[in-house]
Formats: C-alpha cells, sequence, structure tokens
C-alpha cells in the first residue's frame, strides 16, 4: 500500500517537472521575443489552453479561464509554487461564447452571449464541476461582438456590457452598445450608459473607485481613424458617442447628421487605431517598483484590418497626480514582428496575491507569467 502511493507520488512529481519543461522548451523561441522593462521577467504559467481569453481568480490560487470560439472555460491551478500551472481542468464544454469570468463568495459566474451562469462551490468540485445556475437570461444572441467582459464591482453587482451587433449601426434597443449592471441574482438590471460600441475590458481606478473601460472603434474609416478608446464612466445616463461621433471629435459619415460630438461624453485617452484594447488592470501589488502603482496595464490585442499591423503588445498607461492620463508606453512587445508576422495576442491581464501579473494569449492558447526582481 505504502510502496504503491510513493509510486503514484513520484510518478507526479516526474511528470510535474517533464510538463514544466515541456512548457519552456516549447515556447522558449516566442519568450525570447518578447521585450519588458529592466528588470522585468515573463515565463509561461499556463499551456494548452485554446482561446484563452478572459480571466478571474477563484480561491487557493484558482484562475478561471473563459474563451470565445472554443466554448469553454477552464481552472488552472499552481499548487506547489514552481510558477507553472498543473494541467488544467474542464470546469464546462459547448457553451456559446463563454468570454467573461467572475469569482465571488465560492461561486464562479460566466458570461456567455446571452446570458449569465452560476458555478456554486466550484473551487471544491475542480474534478466533478457542478452544473451551472443561469443567472441572467435575456441578452440578446447576436454574435457581433457579442461575447462579454464580466466583473463585480466594489458594490457588490455584476458590470457587463452589450455590444454594437454591427460595425456601424444604430440598434432600435437601448440594450444595445451598453454598460450595464446587475445583482449576483440577476435581479435588478440597470443600463449605466450607451453609445459604447464594444468594450471587452474594464476595471476600477483604486483611488477615486472610478470605472475605467476600453471602446474598440469603428473599422473601414482608414488606416489610422478612429482612435480606439478608454473612457470613464461617472454619471449613469451617459452616451459615448457610437455610432454619431468617434473619439470624441470625429463625425460619422453615415449617422452624424444633427449630431454634435460635444453632447457626448469623450474619450480620457486615445489609443492608436485598431490597436483593439480589451483586458485592463490598474496595479495594486506589492512586487513591482513604486512607479508602477495606480498605473494601468492595458492587453492590445492588435489589428486585423490595417495595411501595417499594429498593437499585439501590452502597454502602461501613466496617470498624473491629478489623475489624468498623460503617457501610454510599451511594457510588453515582440508579437508582432517588422515583417508583420503575428505570435502573440493579448487578451485580459489578471493581478495575483504575490504583485504578479498574468496575460491570456488567445493565439497560443497559454498564460503568461511576469515578475519583477530588482537588477542590483
Amino acid at each position: 500500500m505504502c510502496l504503491r502511493f510513493l509510486k503514484s507520488l513520484l510518478a507526479g512529481v516526474l511528470f510535474s517537472a517533464s510538463c514544466a519543461v515541456f512548457a519552456v522548451d516549447n515556447h522558449q523561441a516566442l519568450l525570447d521575443k518578447l521585450h519588458l522593462p529592466e528588470g522585468f521577467s515573463v515565463s509561461v504559467y499556463a499551456d494548452g489552453l485554446p482561446n484563452a481569453r478572459s480571466l478571474a481568480l477563484g480561491d487557493n490560487g484558482v484562475v478561471f479561464v473563459g474563451t470565445g470560439k472554443e466554448g469553454k472555460v477552464y481552472a488552472v491551478t499552481d499548487s506547489n509554487a514552481d510558477g507553472l500551472a498543473e494541467p488544467h481542468r474542464l470546469i464546462d464544454s459547448g457553451l456559446a461564447m463563454p468570454n467573461g469570468v467572475a469569482y465571488k463568495d465560492g461561486a464562479l459566474y460566466v458570461a456567455a452571449i446571452n446570458r449569465i451562469l452560476r458555478y456554486d462551490a466550484v473551487v471544491q468540485h475542480l474534478g466533478h464541476p457542478p452544473a451551472p445556475v443561469v443567472v441572467y437570461g435575456k441578452f440578446p444572441e447576436d454574435k457581433h461582438h457579442g461575447w462579454k467582459y464580466l466583473r463585480f464591482g466594489s458594490d457588490g453587482k455584476l458590470y457587463t456590457a452589450v455590444g454594437a451587433p454591427c460595425n456601424i449601426c444604430n440598434p432600435g434597443q437601448d440594450i444595445y452598445t451598453s454598460l450595464v449592471r446587475l445583482n449576483p441574482d440577476g435581479s435588478g438590471l440597470e443600463i449605466l450608459a450607451r453609445g459604447i460600441r464594444n468594450t471587452v475590458g474594464f476595471d476600477w481606478q483604486p483611488e477615486t473607485g472610478a470605472l475605467y473601460f476600453n471602446d474598440n472603434g469603428r473599422d473601414h474609416l482608414g488606416d489610422d481613424v478612429p482612435p480606439d478608446e478608454l473612457n470613464r464612466w461617472t454619471t449613469k445616463g451617459e452616451h459615448f458617442g457610437y455610432p454619431y461621433c468617434h473619439g470624441g471629435d470625429i463625425p460619422d459619415p453615415e449617422f452624424a447628421a444633427g449630431k454634435k460630438c460635444a453632447d457626448f461624453t469623450a474619450p480620457v485617452w486615445k489609443y492608436p487605431a485598431h490597436v483593439a484594447p480589451l483586458g485592463m488592470r490598474f496595479y495594486q501589488g506589492g512586487q513591482f517598483p513604486a512607479a508602477y502603482q495606480g498605473q494601468l496595464f492595458v492587453a492590445q490585442h492588435g489589428s486585423w484590418n490595417r495595411t501595417e499591423p499594429q498593437g499585439y503588445r501590452v502597454v502602461l498607461l501613466k496617470f498624473d497626480k491629478q489623475g489624468q492620463v498623460v503617457a501610454e508606453e510599451d511594457f510588453i512587445s515582440g508579437w508582432l514582428d517588422k515583417d508583420g508576422t503575428v505570435s502573440g495576442r493579448p487578451v485580459d491581464i489578471l493581478a495575483m496575491p504575490d504583485g504578479s501579473l498574468l496575460i491570456s494569449d488567445d493565439k497560443q492558447g497559454l498564460i503568461y507569467k511576469v515578475s519583477y526582481k530588482p537588477t542590483h
């Protein structure tokens, strides 16, 4: 009995070690391409996660991973703290673009296209995940900009968004192009803002509690127009311009007649066009240098319809003491080669308890871990 247990334990250790070696060797060429500021390093945290997109941290260090077209939700854990997660656990499959994941009070919440699902006591049952409970099932079923980001606010409510079912149009229902929140049980849905084409990332500024969100601009106006946006929501009923105005001051050639851009809320920062800013996190950890505290990391998924591709990086947005964005600079680059070859597409960013950051990549189907150690 004891001998059998020791053999099993040894086999598990060897399996874990062999997986770690495989992950490092398999992706070393990719990691070698990536450029970070001095003192920072990047490694592969989890592999074998096709179309890995949004991330959420559960209890006991469990990280939940949503996907898009893959239709699956995963859980990964680095239980031995060696910097590499063990092989993933499948939480569910056959879902309609379950991009958004959030965790609260022992339950995992998953946002598919038209509904939000809840998996109770999921961390205690990773081997045999529970059947989901439908929390809310009345969102539109459009696939175009249908995938959703999902987070809990400090008010304990679920926040998500409903994108435009098109590149450029004026949908007839208020629920489209909206930022919304609802109670964890699915009641009390509120439309907080409209005029938002497609946001798949938002976070709250730690000093002010203000909600910031990214918005991907419309296509087919040119390589450099309109800019993608970082917006700040402050008042229920705000309108951020779509489809009438873009970037705060660019009238839409099809829908701007009779409208003034000044009547809509302008972005607080303009990204380059088509970089597709998605997941974002204000840094609050204790591992990175003090200069990063309260600053905003943003995953730019990358352009798909620009003559010369751009994006495919993680940037740092710098805020001044007055709370204004004053600069955008590369934090991780190298996924886009000079010849236009793309080797990775960052999607979401998650802060870990030790102050490191996890970054998902839906092209490679993996999660990176970014750490910092002083060089002197």
